[in-house]
């Protein structure tokens, strides 16, 4: 970053602000991330509530991809919030952030094509808008395993997954979240039904824009029925290939008229990958995805390879209401501290990214225990033998 930029002038990134029905203590987000850390069973464990408190001075936490259901799963050891064990565990973390004076949403997840029969229910076939085998991998209890080629959802069946999502909501207020956030990015099942490259349904559900865009808004009203005007956001990813996701005719048109829609439901924010996920932030073809912020109603979340500079910059100039941090926050709990002292940040050990116990989840170290004098970790330990490398959610 430039000096100009480093040296920016005062901000109000480290100030309250109101996010829906939310009152936010500063405008920095903990974006989802996808830690494998639950009981194979889908239910959160305590370790997982310990990860969050300790990261819970930031304004809003966004969970990790939460499975809506059993057919929703595609990695091993993440969370659901369909059963009543799910439910009471995340009662344990969504109070355990609150009492850290923090604000928490679940981001409702269905994989779709991303996943493996060994993860599905009675080895079933993972789902999806059509028939495309993706060129990507599903974490299982075995390691990471090629994607299969799905099976098309029949148009009988969508109204179950619009259920689906609506047990969620319901459940994720009976666990004490603040709110949801619809995952319809990075390449799972709702953006699979956005995009012509991995749609080619010839019913009510594909076609024109405003057929790939149904499910979302049927999900969308589903959901903001249960939750209430202001507990609802959603996240998208407008030109990331991650997931196999190939990029859509013509992105600027679909997904315009995607927000342009998603207005009707009064949403607290708008979460947008800005550029590849985990990757270059460049878009392509003259794509301003500030055109997508104008047209939305609500507030606007920037995300990927946000620092402090670039943060800064895009709050002095209005290009974002709250920045989400995702890496960072794997290895810094108190984030919002060093950013706001200006203070060395510790590097986060990709090994144990994705599964494990407590080593490179909950034992990072606080600022003020911290060696200020190097940006590095103390000596790490060796990463579990079932750790790998992660990914967003």
């Amino acid at each position: 970053m430039s000096d100009e930029r480093s040296a920016a002038t005062p901000t109000d990134l480290f100030e309250p602000v109101q996010l829906g029905r939310c009152s936010l203590s500063n405008r920095i987000v903990m974006a989802p991330l996808t830690r494998s850390r639950a009981n194979a069973d889908g239910t959160p464990t305590p370790m997982m509530a310990k990860y969050y408190a300790q990261r819970a001075s930031a304004g809003l936490l966004i969970t990790e991809g939460t499975n809506i259901s059993p057919q929703g799963r595609g990695y091993a050891y993440t969370p659901g919030i369909y059963d009543t064990s799910q439910i009471n565990a995340w009662l344990a973390i969504t109070a355990a952030i609150h009492a850290k004076g923090s604000r928490v949403f679940v981001q409702l997840w269905h994989v779709g094509r991303i996943s493996h029969p060994s993860l599905q229910p009675g080895g079933a076939l993972p789902v999806a808008p059509s028939a495309i085998r993706p060129e990507a991998t599903a974490y299982t209890s075995a390691g990471f395993q090629l994607c299969t080629t799905p099976r098309a959802l029949e148009t009988a069946e969508i109204p179950g997954i619009i259920e689906q999502y609506r047990g969620a909501a319901r459940n994720a207020l009976a666990a004490g979240f603040d709110g949801v956030e619809i995952h319809a990015a990075n390449g799972y099942l709702i953006e699979q039904f956005l995009r012509d490259s991995t749609n080619k349904r010839r019913d009510a559900y594909g076609g024109s824009v405003e057929n790939r865009a149904r499910l979302l808004l049927e999900v969308t009203e589903a959901v903001a029925a249960i939750c209430g005007a202001g507990r609802v956001g959603i996240r998208l990813s407008p030109v990331s290939p991650v997931n196999d996701s190939g990029r859509d005719g013509d992105p600027e048109k679909t997904y315009s008229r995607v927000v342009e829609q998603l207005n009707a439901y009064n949403l607290a924010y708008l979460h947008l990958i800005e550029g590849a996920t985990q990757g270059s932030r460049e878009v392509a073809d003259g794509f301003d995805l500030q055109i997508l912020r104008r047209a939305f109603n609500g507030l606007y979340i920037a995300n990927n390879g946000y620092d402090l500079a670039l943060a800064l910059h895009a709050r002095q100039h209005k290009l974002a209401d709250l920045i989400a941090f995702g890496r960072l926050y794997i290895a810094n709990p108190d984030l919002v501290e060093r950013l706001r002292a200006g203070a060395p940040l510790n590097v986060p050990d990709r090994a144990t990214f994705f599964g494990g116990g407590t080593h490179g989840y909950t034992d990072y170290p606080f600022y003020a225990s911290a060696d200020l004098g190097s940006t590095e970790m103390a000596e790490p330990q060796a990463a579990p033998k079932s750790s790998v490398a992660g990914r967003r959610s």
